[in-house]
C-alpha cells in the first residue's frame, strides 16, 4: 500500500520537498506514495524547479502504486488562495486541515500504509480558529487516541523522546512529574518493540539537572521525581537506565547501548540529535493506532519557493513510515 503525504503549510516548503523526493524516488528507493494538495499549487512548484512532474490525480489511494513509477499520484484539494511563497494566508487553513483528515481517515481505514505529514504554520492556522496545540494533538484527536501521544524523533544513530514538548523552560520544569516519565517510558518501550524491531527494548534516561543532580546537591527533582518513576518502570519489567548525566550519554559509546534516550525537555533531546544527523532526522508521533512519520524541520518560510530546500529529512520520514508499517505488521501479525 502507498502512503499518504499531507501539503502542509502551502506557503512553505512542503509541496517542493516532495516534488523533489518524487523526482528522486529511483535513487532514493522510495515506497510509493500520495500528494494530498492542490494540482495548481504542485503545477507552480514545478515550474519553480524548473522540473517536469507528471501528475496523476486518484480517487482512491490504491491507485497510487500502479501510477507512481511514471507520474505523481496526487488526491487534488483546492486551495481558497493562490499560495504565495513565504506569506501564509489564513483563508487555507481548513484545506490544509481537510488534507490532514483525509489522510488520516485513509490510514485508519487501510487504505494507506500510513501518513507523512509535511510542516504546518500553526501561526496561520490558530488565525483561522485552530484549536490544538500542534500537528501531535490534532493527529490524536482524529485518532480517538485514549492516552496523549508521544513524540520521538528517530535517525539512524539515535532515538530520543522528549517527556515535556514545546512548552517554556520553567513551564517544562514545573510540569514534569513522575506520571509524564512512566507514560513515555512506557508508550516508547512499546513502540519499539512493535514499530522498530527491538525484542527487548532498552532506555536510557537522562536527569533534570547538570550531572544528574548529584544525589540532590544540584537540584532536587532527579531524587524525588526521576528516580521513582523509574523504579515504577524496573517493577514492570522495562529495561531502564538512568537517571544520566545529559552531557555524556549521547557520544558514540554511551548510544550503543540503548535503544532510545528519554530526555526531559525539548532541546535536551533535539540538539544531540539534530547535532549528530541534521537532515536524517524524523518525528515519528508513538501512541496512535496509525503510523505517522514527519520531516524533522518547520515550513521554512524564508526559503519558500526558491528551490533551495532540501528534501532529505522528507525521504527519511517516507522510508522510515514504509519500514514501521512492515515491522508492525510482521509483529501483529505474530502476536496473533
Amino acid at each position: 500500500m502507498p502512503l499518504a503525504v499531507t501539503m502542509g503549510e502551502p506557503a512553505g516548503i512542503g509541496i517542493e520537498i516532495t516534488l523533489k523526493a518524487w523526482l528522486g524516488r529511483r535513487r532514493h528507493q522510495l515506497p510509493p506514495f500520495v500528494l494530498l494538495a492542490d494540482p495548481q499549487a504542485i503545477a507552480a512548484a514545478a515550474a519553480a524547479l524548473g522540473a517536469a512532474v507528471p501528475v496523476a490525480e486518484v480517487a482512491d489511494p490504491r491507485q497510487a502504486a500502479a501510477r507512481f513509477a511514471e507520474a505523481l499520484p496526487v488526491a487534488p484539494l483546492a486551495l481558497a488562495q493562490p499560495a504565495t511563497p513565504g506569506a501564509p494566508d489564513p483563508a487555507n487553513a481548513a484545506v490544509v486541515l481537510a488534507a490532514i483528515e483525509r489522510a488520516v481517515t485513509w490510514a485508519r481505514a487501510g487504505a494507506v500504509a500510513g501518513i507523512v505529514t509535511n510542516p504546518i504554520q500553526k501561526a496561520s492556522l490558530y488565525h483561522a480558529g485552530f484549536a490544538y496545540q500542534g500537528h501531535t494533538d490534532y493527529l490524536a484527536h482524529l485518532c480517538e487516541c485514549p492516552e496523549e501521544p508521544v513524540m520521538m524523533l528517530a535517525a539512524p544513530e539515535l532515538r530520543v523522546v522528549p517527556v515535556t514538548v514545546h512548552v517554556a523552560l520553567r513551564q517544562a520544569i514545573e510540569s514534569l512529574t513522575g506520571e509524564r516519565i512512566i507514560h513515555a517510558g512506557r508508550v516508547t518501550a512499546r513502540a519499539l518493540a512493535r514499530d522498530f524491531a527491538c525484542p527487548r527494548p532498552r532506555l536510557a534516561v537522562a536527569g533534570l539537572n547538570p550531572h544528574a543532580g548529584e544525589d540532590g546537591t544540584i537540584g532536587s527533582e532527579e531524587v524525588e521525581i526521576i528516580r521513582p518513576a523509574l523504579q515504577r518502570l524496573r517493577e514492570e519489567g522495562h529495561e531502564v537506565a538512568g537517571p544520566l548525566a545529559a552531557d555524556t550519554m549521547f557520544h558514540a559509546a554511551a548510544r550503543a547501548r540503548y535503544d532510545a534516550a528519554l530526555c526531559m525537555y525539548h532541546d535536551q533531546a533535539l540538539i544531540p540529535l539534530k547535532a549528530i544527523d541534521f537532515e536524517g532526522g524524523v518525528n515519528v508521533t508513538l501512541g496512535l493506532d496509525i503510523v505517522r512519520t514527519s520531516p524533522d524541520h518547520g515550513t521554512a518560510l524564508d526559503i519558500a519557493g526558491s528551490g533551495k530546500a532540501s528534501e532529505a529529512s522528507l525521504v527519511a520520514a517516507l522510508r522510515l513510515a514504509a519500514e514501521i508499517a512492515e515491522r508492525r505488521a510482521a509483529f501483529d501479525a505474530a502476536a496473533r
